[in-house]
This record gives C-alpha cells, sequence and structure tokens, in this order.
C-alpha cells in the first residue's frame, strides 16, 4: 500500500517582513497565515515546528494505540504533546529536539510494560523515523 498526502506553503515578501500561507489537501488547513514573527517571536499564528510537533504527537499516539491493542491493551485516554526545539546550528537553524511526552489511562497495564511499548511506538512511528533530531519520551500513567 502506498498513501501520498499533500500539504502546500504560498510566500510573499522578504524573509522579515513577508507572509506565508499553509494548507493541506484535505482543508483541516486552509490558508492558515504564518511569517517570521510567528516562527522566531510571539506573533500568534502557526509555524512549520508546531505543525511537525502535531504531526508527530498525532503519528505516535496512533502508533502506540496498535502496539497497545496488539499487546491486548486499550487506552480509555492519551493525551501527548510534543515539543520541537529549533536551535541555531552550524550556520544556520535545525531541529535539534523533540521530547514527546504523554499521559494515559491504561486499564490493566503496569508502569514497566507501558514504558516498553511507548519506546517500542516511538521507534516505530512513521514520523519519528524522518528526523535525525534526538527524540526523547516521558510516558506517565494516570490514574
Amino acid at each position: 500500500m502506498k498513501i501520498v498526502r499533500k500539504g502546500s506553503a504560498a510566500w510573499s515578501g522578504g524573509l522579515k517582513d513577508g507572509k506565508g500561507a499553509i494548507s493541506t489537501e484535505s482543508g483541516a488547513l486552509t490558508s492558515k497565515v504564518y511569517g517570521f514573527a510567528m516562527r522566531f517571536g510571539d506573533e500568534k499564528g502557526t509555524n512549520p515546528e508546531e505543525l511537525i510537533g502535531a504531526a508527530h504527537a498525532g503519528c505516535f499516539t496512533m502508533a502506540l494505540s496498535k502496539i497497545l491493542g496488539e499487546a491486548g491493551f486499550t487506552a480509555s485516554q492519551m493525551d501527548t504533546v510534543a515539543k520541537v526545539t529549533l536551535e541555531e546550528a552550524d550556520g544556520g537553524f535545525a531541529i535539534t529536539t523533540i521530547a514527546l511526552s504523554i499521559k494515559a489511562k491504561i486499564p490493566n497495564i503496569d508502569q514497566a510494560k507501558f514504558t516498553e511499548l511507548a519506546n517500542m511506538a516511538k521507534a516505530g512511528c512513521p514520523v519519528s523515523k524522518l528526523f535525525k533530531a534526538e527524540i526523547t519520551l516521558d510516558a506517565q500513567l494516570v490514574v
């Protein structure tokens, strides 16, 4: 099976004074504004790093759901955050780390098994496989 999805971006102007718009094929995002101040400052709007974070959190959580199911567990709730760090490096910028953090309610599983399965999901998630950045994981069961 081969699945192709599409995202797009439009831009006009210079780096610091220009503005762009990001869209997805599905229409979930349609011409969402982004720009320098949204990426490197505090101006409201989106930026590539938060979109990468959302994609990674979503992919990891779905992968974990699959792995849990194969092990005989079903989560009643999973909440994942992916913190993407963009830093100056080697004369430019690079995404250096992605910190995944999940809090999950899963009946009949202990912390050790949950950590094992969450680490499998971190390694096997297709979005994780894209990055050369360090990816960390904090997996917590909650009651």
